[in-house]
C-alpha cells in the first residue's frame, strides 16, 4: 500500500503523455526534424513549470512529505559533458522513438517493440554501471 501513490502517479503521467501525444513516434519523428511545435511546446512548458517551481520550493522553503526541508545542490560547473551526455541522449531518443518514461508507457498501450529498447536501455546502464570509474566525470 506504501508504493500506491507512486503508481497513481504514475498512471496520471501514462494518461496525460498519451492523450497529448508526447509518446507518438510521429510527433518525435516530426520534432526531430523541425516541422511540428507540438513537442517543442510540451517540452517548454515543462521547463517553465520546472523553472516555477524550483523557484517556489526554494522561495518558501517547502518541506518533502517526511517533513525535511528540500535541499537543492549548486549545479555542476562542467559544461561540456552534459553537451556530450544530451547529444547522445538525442541520438537514443531519435532512433528508438520514445525517451525512457515512455518507453514504459508504450510497452503499456501494447508497443511490445518496445521491448527491445528496453532491454537495450538497460543493458547500456549495466555497462555504465561497470565503466563508471573509468569515465571523467
Amino acid at each position: 500500500m506504501k508504493f500506491l501513490k507512486f503508481l497513481l502517479v504514475g498512471l496520471f503521467f501514462g494518461i496525460v503523455l498519451v492523450k497529448s501525444e508526447a509518446v507518438s513516434w510521429y510527433r518525435i519523428f516530426e520534432m526531430f526534424k523541425f516541422q511540428s511545435f507540438h513537442m517543442y511546446g510540451i517540452i517548454g512548458s515543462a521547463i517553465g513549470l520546472g523553472i516555477l517551481f524550483i523557484w517556489l520550493i526554494k522561495k518558501f522553503k517547502v518541506k518533502s512529505i517526511e517533513g525535511n526541508e528540500i535541499h537543492l545542490p549548486p549545479k555542476n560547473k562542467g559544461f561540456a559533458r552534459y553537451i556530450l551526455g544530451g547529444t547522445i541522449f538525442g541520438f537514443g531518443w531519435a532512433l528508438a522513438g520514445a525517451c525512457p518514461g515512455p518507453m514504459y508507457i508504450l510497452l503499456g498501450t501494447g508497443v511490445f517493440s518496445m521491448l527491445l529498447v528496453i532491454a537495450a536501455a538497460v543493458l547500456g546502464t549495466f555497462v555504465y554501471g561497470l565503466l563508471k570509474n573509468r569515465l571523467p566525470h
